[in-house]
């Protein structure tokens, strides 16, 4: 992502560079991710926003390395710790990840199998994470103190339902207790109020960062809000249509957007104060099968430059932190 980013990557809990993935389809391949970088420093929150289908969930399953069978090979690499996690085979190193990442799905209801309860579930990641030699009464232990970590009352009755008995926010923090069993350095929260309602949603997204603050774990969170975004991380991802576009401080880059694509999502924001009817952003993402050349957002942007459609845009330091990929800071564009 440039050599301003570069230069610290020794620094980093994750490092993803220079990812791409394709799907196989019976049209062809869906390009999918384009070159992306990404990075997440040790204690760091990370938010992630984009568009529905801008290959965010895509690249968390990368770097999980949970793919689906359709998937081509990755290119590029994934450091987890220092450990690459993609230059193996499908099978990959795997004690980094299931000892050190895990990760909440949007879908509780998807996320738990319904015909196992509660307690069999949390049991087998324990396990997953600690070692099948475990003994039982720890790993019950360990998954009481969890769910009671998670401000579920009556543990003991959750560990023995299924997930069917339960409310959808129960089953989300059910979901996060078995992320955070067993301490590890990063969780990766995709979008995980978006089945639930307002005030479930907060409440979530409130045990998320206490979790955060207490264990002291990495967060990636994914979203389309850049409310939750500029309250929730530290710094921020802008993703269009499977390449980055920006990334800056959150507060920084809700209050000052640089990217023509991410100036359409902050005016796009509903304002309690009125004012009209927020302006979306024209047109829509590109079909995968095939994206436009050059930098991808060019068909929708209202700052179009002859370059774009020629080039992709590096990204550009215009500010200590704040980079951009986007002709109108550098390259091509000579005001």
């Amino acid at each position: 992502m440039g050599d301003a980013i570069a230069r610290g990557r020794t620094r980093y809990l994750l490092d993803v560079q220079d990812v791409s993935v394709r799907f196989r389809v019976y049209e062809g391949y869906l390009k999918v991710l384009d070159g992306v970088n990404f990075n997440v420093r040790p204690g760091e929150r990370v938010g992630l926003v984009g568009e529905t289908g801008c290959g965010k969930t895509t690249l968390m399953k990368t770097i999980m390395r949970i793919l689906a069978p359709n998937a081509a090979k990755p290119e590029g690499k994934v450091f987890f710790e220092g450990s690459e996690l993609l230059g193996t085979g499908r099978g990959g190193p795997r004690v980094p990840r299931k000892r050190a990442m895990a990760m909440v799905f949007q879908d509780p209801t998807a996320a738990l199998n319904p015909v196992f309860t509660v307690g069999s579930q949390m049991a087998d990641a324990i396990r997953a994470a600690i070692g099948t030699g475990a003994d039982r009464g720890e790993v019950r232990k360990i998954a009481v103190d969890t769910l009671k970590g998670v401000s579920l009352a009556d543990p003991e009755r959750i560990l023995n339902s299924y997930p069917f008995q339960l409310s959808g926010g129960m089953r989300q923090r059910v979901c996060i207790a078995m992320a955070i069993a067993v301490p590890g350095g990063l969780l990766i929260a995709d979008e995980p109020g978006t089945s639930l309602d307002v005030t479930i949603q907060d409440q979530i997204l409130r045990l998320l960062q206490d979790i955060v603050q207490r264990k002291g774990t990495s967060v990636i969170l994914i979203t389309h809000s850049l409310g939750v975004v500029r309250e929730m991380s530290d710094r921020a991802y802008v993703m269009y249509a499977g390449s980055m576009v920006e990334n800056a401080p959150s507060r920084e880059l809700v209050r000052d957007p640089l990217h023509p694509y991410t100036r359409g999502l902050v005016v796009s924001v509903p304002r309690l104060t009125g004012g009209g009817i927020a302006v979306g952003i024209s047109g829509r993402i590109p079909n995968y099968l095939n994206p436009p050349t050059g930098c991808r957002f060019h068909p929708r942007c209202p700052h179009f430059l002859p370059v774009c459609s020629q080039q992709r845009p590096s990204f550009y330091e215009v500010r200590d932190g704040h980079h951009v990929a986007c002709f109108l800071y550098g390259g091509g564009h000579d005001g």
